[in-house]
């Protein structure tokens, strides 16, 4: 990062900021300072270890890899990091093998990759953006920084402009064009035509219009293909709008000789093919411009999510409540929220109630209520209540925020199949050209007359039709529609690969705690023997247990309270180590405890025995009530099951997938949950380093392996695992270890990510597939290899028609995926 300001003698000076790695105390600060200093052209420089970063004043210019190799002969490194630019002027997949090209040749660039559906560049390393901008610029394009954390309103603004220039280009072309076709080609198709041309415009008249109407078509909506094609050849790097421009100058300048100066051509080849020109400009910007609105149909799942942002927010400030941009609150300003607004930033309720849609965030449908010390989401929306909050995330560090940068850099990623894709397109272009080459060759050598004709026509036919547009639409399309669709649904993928690598998931392996259970103990059963009321043998064992600071203790406390029953007085309080308690309340002797305890006091349970059973089979250790030595009920607590468990692992198995669970908890349990839910396979009593390793053990035993948790001691095995599938309630560093977040704490997402997966990957081949089978085929076929066996050629207008139907379909087949249906619906908490 650089900023540009005047030192005091008016003289410009820049001020480069570095991350700097690896130092630990002053001594290094030091070292890495003199190193800094020590560079020709460096003034004043600042390194703060607390930042880890240097402050670099330069008195002059200097190449920021000297200083950064500076840095790095002193022994620590400089970083990469990664700068997005949005690149304009990009129209094929050789533009994009080009552009990475030029971008990995810039010192200090680790990595490039160029997205052509969402015209951006992703460039890993310590290069500055200037310099990169430069190198794109060089390559013949234009390219600025833009922020990764919102799509900003210009761009949408400029992609906007960009399609209306399109349709104006293709209505002014196609205006022009269809009197030049009508002429031409209907002299060939509508009989009497060529004769009332004849007769009435008269021939030389005729090709003098056509000339004139083809003329402007090239020199105004075609010059837009002259302007990047012939450069791009001059720089040996030629492009679709290369193709494009040698195939229509070479008809026109064809057509133009045959015109004006006939005798310059071979007897008997003298023809005008200016309706070739003209239309396959026209067809072009037809397909651009429909590439262009099917764009930016796939990003609308970001700008949705940018327009889930409120615009103002109502600060209290000085007693005073005043609407302010969002862009000003500042962490702990006391924001007003109001009914039926959108909170504007993350925060924590301090007064009021009310309940918010976190369907946005979560999927769920259901409202969640909000009481003072409640966490609350910028972007969810409030319901009927009112309540103020305190902010505690603003910009670019809200949750929103966060998933929409998240978004857009798995949108912009590339898959593994992408390699391939990336290959051929490198020489395509080319190759293309040499085809062409060798096809005017062949036909001008030994095609039937007029040879010229022939040659001319089918040349530029290939070049024509073989443009590589759809090859370069293929994955990134489908990708961003994919990816976009799963943000709509809650599941969140960090890397693109994850779209790629989950589909192959042959087992799913799942930890317990949190993920399949709520993760924390609740009561779950309380049953009352006959002549006891349960509300009152609740209130008197919660007072029992209030004195307790055990989880089950707690779990019953709470149960009392939230059905809102008071508790009586506790006057006596004593604990039994390894049996249980035994306390008085409201007079009455309350013992609790479990089987053994009560064996003890020689009270008979065999009243309960089928309950005991039951809760046995479903892991549960029950507790027994006693009160005034009689049997008054049986207690257990335990961790429940998350709702719509059942039907998630339902889901998995109905995919074909083995489903593992890994926990620390003990056999016992484990074995009782596996079999309510019918998990295949249990492994428990692991520590975290015993989770890799049973993570290693599936994919040995296996194949490629899916894990998904929630906490701390989840987070190797998330990185171990081939896909990590980490549940977005859990924890953040769960969440930074994971390819993929689970925004809802349903395991339900899990069948619905794999689901988008395959159907993206499925998505993927089928556009390949097109792309490859497409370009195959046809070019053979413009080049004329029917011609001896049956007399057929393919006219340069068609051919211009097929390439761009081509990438319109890849598109629409792409923008399939965002009617993809979840396996199975969200449920409800």
């Amino acid at each position: 990062m650089s900023t540009l300001n005047r030192d005091k003698t008016g003289v410009a000076a820049d001020t480069v900021s570095l991350p700097v790695e690896g130092m630990t105390c002053a001594s290094c600060v030091g070292r890495v300072e003199k190193a800094l200093s020590g560079v020709e052209g460096v003034g004043e420089v600042s390194v703060n270890l607390a930042t880890e970063r240097a402050s670099i004043h330069l008195t002059a210019p200097v190449d920021r890899m000297a200083l950064v190799q500076a840095i790095q002969k002193t022994g620590y490194d400089v970083p990469a990091t990664t700068a997005e630019l949005a690149v304009d002027g990009m129209t094929c997949a050789s533009c994009v093998a080009r552009l990475e090209r030029v971008l990995k040749a810039v010192p200090g660039v680790e990595t490039a990759s160029v997205n052509l559906a969402t015209e951006h560049a992703s460039v890993r390393g310590v290069a500055d953006t200037d310099a990169l901008i430069a190198a794109v610029k060089n390559a013949g394009f234009t390219a600025r920084a833009v922020d990764t954390t919102v799509q900003s309103d210009e761009v949408t603004d400029k992609k906007d402009a960009e399609q209306a220039k399109l349709k104006r280009d293709l209505i002014f072309a196609a205006v022009l064009a269809l009197p030049v076709f009508m002429i031409e080609m209907g002299s060939h198709l509508i009989p009497g035509m060529h004769e009332w041309v004849v007769t009435t415009i008269g021939m030389q008249r005729s090709w003098y219009l056509q000339f004139v109407l083809t003329a402007l078509i090239l020199i105004f909506p075609g010059r837009m293909f002259y302007a990047k094609g012939f450069p791009a050849l001059l720089r040996r790097a030629p492009d679709m709008n290369s193709l494009v421009a040698v195939g229509t100058a070479a008809a026109f300048g064809y057509s133009t000789v045959a015109t004006f100066l006939p005798e310059l051509l071979p007897a008997g080849t003298v023809n005008v093919y200016f309706e070739a020109a003209a239309v396959i400009v026209v067809l072009i910007l037809l397909g651009r411009f429909l590439e262009a609105r099917a764009k930016g149909r796939t990003s609308e799942a970001v700008r949705r999510l940018v327009g889930l942002q409120a615009k103002v927010a109502h600060v209290v400030r000085n007693g005073r409540t005043i609407d302010i941009p969002i862009s000003e609150v500042v962490l702990n300003d006391s924001v007003e929220v109001r009914p039926g607004e959108r909170v504007p930033v993350d925060g924590e309720v301090t007064e009021g109630h009310s309940f918010v849609d976190e369907s946005m965030i979560t999927g769920e449908p259901v409202p969640v209520e909000k009481i003072a010390g409640s966490p609350v989401v910028g972007g969810t929306v409030n319901q009927t209540g009112a309540f103020t909050l305190r902010a505690t995330a603003i910009g670019g560090q809200t949750m929103l925020a966060q998933i929409i940068r998240m978004v857009e850099q798995a949108q912009g990623s590339k898959l593994p199949i992408q390699a391939l894709v990336d290959k051929v397109t490198l020489w395509f272009v080319p190759a293309v050209m040499l085809a062409a080459a060798i096809t005017f060759v062949v036909w001008l050598a030994f095609g039937p007359a007029p040879a010229l004709t022939f040659a001319l026509v089918n040349a530029v036919a290939v070049l024509i039709i073989a443009c590589p547009c759809a090859m370069g639409l293929a994955t990134p399309t489908s990708i961003m529609v994919g990816i976009g669709r799963g943000a709509e649904m809650g599941i969140l993928f960090r890397k693109g690969e994850a779209l790629q690598l989950l589909k192959d998931a042959a087992v799913v392996a799942v930890d317990k705690t949190g993920t399949l259970t709520e993760g924390r103990p609740v009561l779950t059963d309380l049953e009352v023997a006959p002549g006891f009321d349960r509300k009152q043998v609740l209130a008197q064992v919660a007072a029992v247990e209030s004195r307790s600071e055990h989880p089950i203790a707690r779990a019953i406390v709470e149960a009392a309270l939230q059905e809102k029953i008071e508790l009586p007085a506790l006057t006596e309080f004593t604990s039994i180590t390894g049996m249980g308690v035994i306390a008085t309340v409201d007079g009455a002797s309350i013992k609790i405890g479990a089987n053994r305890f009560m064996h003890e006091l020689g009270i008979n349970i065999s009243g309960f025995a089928d309950t005991a059973k039951r809760l046995g089979r479903e892991g549960k250790s029950p507790l027994y009530v006693a009160i005034d030595g009689r049997l008054a009920a049986i207690v257990a607590v335990a961790d429940p099951i998350k709702p719509g468990t059942s039907e998630a692992i339902a889901a998995l198995h109905q995919l074909g997938l083995k489903v593992a669970m890994i926990t620390g908890d003990n056999t016992y349990t484990a074995q009782a949950i596996a079999r309510q839910l019918g998990i295949d396979e249990v492994i428990a009593e692991v520590l975290p380093a015993g989770k890799v390793e049973a993570v290693r053990n599936l994919k040995a035993a296996h194949g490629r392996v899916a894990f998904i948790g929630d906490g701390i001691n989840d987070a190797p095995a998330l990185a171990e695992a081939d896909v990590g599938l980490a549940i977005g309630t859990g924890t953040d560093i769960a969440v930074e270890s994971a390819d993929v977040v689970l925004m809802t704490g349903n395991l339900q997402a899990v069948p619905n990510a794999i689901a988008l997966s395959k159907a993206t990957i499925r998505n993927i081949h089928q556009n390949l597939f097109w792309a490859f089978a497409y370009n195959t085929a046809l070019i053979p076929l413009a080049a004329g290899v029917l011609y001896p066996a049956f007399g057929l050629l393919l006219s340069p207008v068609f051919a211009a028609g097929a390439m761009a139907m081509s990438s319109v379909f890849v598109l629409g087949n792409a923008l399939r995926l965002r009617r993809f249906q979840p396996a199975i619906p969200a449920v409800a908490p």
